[in-house]
């Protein structure tokens, strides 16, 4: 047996043949978390974007047996009662049009605030890879930038 922590919880996992499953569905049928979305299943539009270590990953692609001994955090991992800032300034500034994209767009955004706190827009159009089909960019870079505010603040 090995482990890997998801949301602080230490999971056991078998050592077999079947860790090369990708991370996306072992949160989303064998730990039930839902909020991470299948998007294209090649890493290429982020819906699945979790952080591993703090580093934005996109799961779809990521075998589980290269994240044993790693702390995953999905999107119900973020804050206990959704009252991250991001997740509050998604609200205050209506980010979401359709929503699919949102967990991978606020856990890619997270993890720019954790190494930018004050990014700017370039900043924040260079990290945010993540697909937007309903074209709310300019709605998430505003909501980036009120959570980073409100980070600032709750920092002093």
């Amino acid at each position: 047996m090995t482990t890997v922590t998801i949301n602080g919880e230490i999971i056991e996992i078998a050592d077999n043949h079947n860790n090369d499953k990708p991370l996306l569905w072992f949160i989303r049928e064998n730990m039930e978390l839902t909020g991470t979305k299948f998007g294209c299943g090649v890493g290429m539009c982020g819906a699945c974007t979790v952080h591993v270590d703090g580093y934005p990953t996109r799961s779809c692609i990521t075998p589980v047996n290269s994240v044993l001994g790693k702390s995953i955090t999905t999107i119900e991992g973020l804050s206990e009662n959704n009252n991250h800032p991001l997740q509050q300034a998604w609200i205050e500034h209506q980010v979401p049009q359709c929503g699919y994209c949102q967990s991978g767009q606020i856990m890619t955004a997270a993890a720019l605030l954790a190494q930018n706190p004050t990014p700017s827009d370039d900043d924040i159009n260079n990290a945010m890879t993540v697909i937007c089909r309903c074209g709310t960019h300019q709605r998430i870079r505003k909501g980036i930038k009120a959570a980073a505010e409100k980070l600032i603040v709750a920092s002093d």
